[in-house]
């Protein structure tokens, strides 16, 4: 009977210590009952207590992210490293401007690998030219990719002008701007700049958002492609936020655009030097193989190997060069068109004010290369109607248009002899 009695009275004095606690807590201030969780504060800090008013979806974004598992807070990233600029910010030093330099205190050997790729100096170079740069970075870049940097600014883009570069060209290409830090490059461009994601870098949308369109049109061909096909059918079964140095094929067996050119694939080295694997020059009027051919065309051809059996790889490569090679002669032809015109006086020195050098440029830039592109990723319409097909047609309208200067130039010298 006592040690009912007792258990009793303990429970009742337990009841009204949790009511009174209970009572007290709603006569709490607001500003007491209202402050961040502990796994907010774990996640992102004091930050948190403010941004999650300003700007409540970068919190989110970051609480979801791979550096908050990892306990990489705030400062961490947006704390000032050498030669960054900074301000005070409610009692904490900030860098203006989170570049490259950031993420490099912790990715080295990532970051050394996307400078010595196209998607860092020559992408900006490729609009801007070599004025940005310091010589350092020219030399640099240049060992990498002669002619990619040490150029002058792309010619048509500054005939569209200023507000066409910022809104257009450079909101791809700036993944390689030079930062004030002496950096190069925007990771966000690929990962996001709080969410930090290996999986947005797998989707193939995300390569998209810049390679795609009439020049480059790799995107469109991959989701034509069988590739692209399965991919999206198995989407939903495949791991795409895999440890990049453990990828398997049990996590993703079939290939998106980092899976062929930047992953570790069942052992295989692991890169942020998107040009690793490739093999062509396939953006040029004429494509030539690169210095590193053997070594890029052998290392894709690892990746290849999960899915396929050498002779089917062998096999594509064989087909897709003799595309390649089709392509650069009637890219030839076209450019011995325009050279003609130049030597006989019928052309201007300057760049694109003539209409027969838009239709040239088209030919190279965009069904030239779109034809190539096609039998190198496996999309059939591209090499046909919207390759070659388009390259038959051009090159008709780019011979009428040639001897119609000429008659025109005729003429004109006719009624100008005394």
């Amino acid at each position: 009977m006592s040690t009912f009695r007792s258990v009793f009275i303990a429970v009742l004095i337990a009841t009204v210590i949790l009511v009174a606690a209970l009572l007290i807590h709603m006569r709490r201030p607001a500003v007491e009952t209202q402050q961040p969780t502990p796994e907010l504060v774990l996640a992102t800090g004091k930050c948190a207590n403010c941004h999650r008013n300003e700007t409540a979806a970068i919190v989110t974004e970051y609480e979801r992210s791979r550096h908050a598992q990892e306990n990489v807070t705030c400062l961490d990233c947006h704390g000032p490293r050498d030669n960054q600029e900074s301000f005070d910010h409610r009692g904490f030093v900030l860098a203006k401007q989170v570049t490259a330099l950031n993420c490099d205190q912790c990715h080295a050997t990532q970051y050394n690998e996307f400078l010595r790729s196209r998607h860092a100096a020559p992408a900006y170079a490729a609009v801007q030219g070599s004025a940005p740069f310091t010589e350092e970075q020219v030399a640099f870049s240049e060992t990498y990719h002669e002619g990619a940097v040490d150029r002058p600014p792309n010619a048509l883009a500054m005939l569209e002008g200023e507000a066409a570069i910022t809104s257009g060209c450079v909101s791809c290409h700036s993944i390689g701007k030079p930062n004030p830090d002496g950096s190069i490059g925007n990771c966000t461009a690929c990962h996001a700049r709080h969410q930090t994601s290996i999986k947005l870098a797998r989707l193939p949308q995300t390569c998209g958002q810049c390679h795609m369109g009439p020049d480059h049109s790799q995107l469109e061909i991959y989701l034509e492609s069988k590739h692209g096909v399965l991919f999206n059918a198995q989407r939903e079964v495949m791991n795409l936020d895999a440890d990049p140095m453990r990828l398997t094929v049990h996590d993703m067996p079939v290939p998106t655009c980092a899976t062929c050119h930047m992953s570790g694939l069942e052992g295989e080295s692991v890169t942020h030097d998107v040009t690793e694997r490739l093999s062509y020059w396939l953006f040029a009027p004429v494509s030539e193989q690169r210095p590193t051919y053997l070594q890029g065309q052998a290392e894709m051809k690892a990746i290849c190997s999960n899915c396929h059996t050498d002779e089917h790889t062998d096999l594509f490569y064989a087909q897709a060069e003799s595309v390649l090679v089709a392509t650069n002669a009637k890219v030839r032809e076209a450019a011995a068109i325009m050279d003609n015109l130049r030597s006989e006086g019928l052309l201007t020195p300057e760049p694109f004010d003539e209409p027969i050098e838009f239709v040239y440029f088209d030919y190279w830039h965009y069904y030239g290369r779109t034809a190539k592109h096609g039998a190198f990723m496996g999309g059939a319409d591209f090499v046909q109607w919207h390759g070659n097909y388009e390259l038959l047609a051009l090159l008709v309208e780019l011979k009428a248009e040639a001897e119609e200067l000429r008659t025109l130039h005729g003429s004109a010298a006719e009624h100008t002899t005394p």
